[in-house]
């Protein structure tokens, strides 16, 4: 039988590099093996970051996709842009995320079995990465449910009903609430009782149980964590939020990247502040407009840079060139936008800062399965 290899992905955003950090201290009998994909577009707070990580992890091995390594570009972004005939990625057509994230991490893990950690947080509500290669599983140790959704769909489908029972039935350990466990598990889904239902019912009941059945179910499956002998994680019930994850960064002297900041400005009298909320190449189009004029007040080169790549029609927005972004008056529309949600969630009780406003956090062009 092949060994299994467990890897994780670091984007040098907080929620991949305090996942390093969780699972260096919390299982270092698990051989980890940490890599990031270089794009040759980070900020420099960002490499700052990852060479703090490296040192503390022992070493992050850096991949590039194999395309680029005779490339006459030295940046790989440029290599795949020109291949693309100029064509920007957008949300709709992520050749960035495919090319210079994905596919290095499908080359580098090859035929071999393998579980990659992902970093997304309890605290968000997104499925995350899912490799379409049968020898790759994903797995969420921040999360309730440390499971992907195809796991999910398959040990709770109304096939499975019956071999789940009988798996529970079978466990051995100190799981004083089977019985309940196995009259949930015996309702079939229906369009009232659907799977995120059936689930949480379960993990609210008792996530360690939960995890031992799915775990027993995936040894009967090709699953790599069904190729293991023991998986330590099955005990785990760590449920971190947005929070843990600045604190086990700061605790362990890696330390929060820069660019999570916040710089205060003033518009009209009054007063924000903004910084960055992902990680990522500094021209990301899933940035929102705010953190655009951040980058053009913060690191002018960069917007310059940027503005350099939108030729023939092609634009990092939809609607709107970066030039027309940073005229006068749609700054001050866009820094006021800001101001007035942020006083919203301040009167909510919410948290004001740019990072609580903005939705998509180390969203899935940079931590698609990181």
């Amino acid at each position: 039988m092949k060994e299994v290899r467990h890897i994780l992905g670091i984007s040098g955003g907080k929620d991949s590099a305090a996942l390093a950090i969780y699972m260096k201290k919390n299982y270092p009998e698990l051989k980890i093996e940490f890599y990031n994909a270089d794009t040759g577009c980070e900020l420099s707070d960002t490499m700052t970051l990852l060479d703090r990580l490296s040192s503390f992890l022992g070493g992050i091995k850096k991949l590039k996709a194999s395309a680029v390594e005779d490339s006459l570009e030295e940046i790989p972004f440029v290599h795949f842009l020109k291949a693309q005939g100029g064509f920007l990625p957008s949300p709709n057509a992520r050749w960035c995320t495919k090319k210079m994230k994905l596919e290095p991490f499908e080359e580098y893990v090859g035929g071999d079995y393998a579980i990659s950690y992902v970093g997304i947080r309890g605290d968000e509500d997104r499925d995350g990465y899912i490799s379409s290669r049968p020898n790759i599983q994903a797995v969420f140790p921040f999360r309730k449910n440390i499971w992907s959704l195809d796991v999910i769909n398959l040990v709770l489908g109304n096939g499975s009903i019956k071999k789940m029972v009988d798996i529970v039935r079978e466990l051995s350990g100190d799981f004083i609430t089977k019985d309940e466990f196995i009259e949930i598990l015996e309702q079939p889904l229906t369009k009232s009782f659907f799977y995120s239902k059936k689930l949480n019912a379960l993990l609210d009941l008792d996530i360690r149980l939960f995890n031992h059945a799915v775990f027993d179910f995936l040894k009967t499956t090709d699953y790599p964590v069904g190729k293991l002998d023991s998986f330590p994680l099955l005990d785990n019930t760590d449920v971190l939020v947005k929070a843990d994850i600045f604190k086990l960064l700061e605790d362990n002297g890696v330390g929060v990247p820069a660019y999570y900041n916040e710089i205060p400005f003033e518009v009209d009298g009054q007063t924000g502040t903004y910084c960055r909320s992902r990680s990522g190449c500094y021209f990301c189009f899933y940035q929102q407009k705010i953190e655009w004029v951040w980058l053009y007040e913060q690191h002018p080169d960069l917007f310059a840079k940027a503005m350099e790549f939108e030729k023939d029609g092609y634009t990092w927005n939809q609607g709107e060139t970066l030039a027309e972004l940073i005229r006068p008056e749609r700054i001050r529309q866009i820094k006021l936008d800001v101001i007035r949600r942020q006083k919203e969630n301040a009167k909510m009780g919410k948290g004001s800062s740019l990072v609580d406003i903005l939705t998509g956090d180390d969203v899935l062009c940079t931590n698609c399965f990181i």
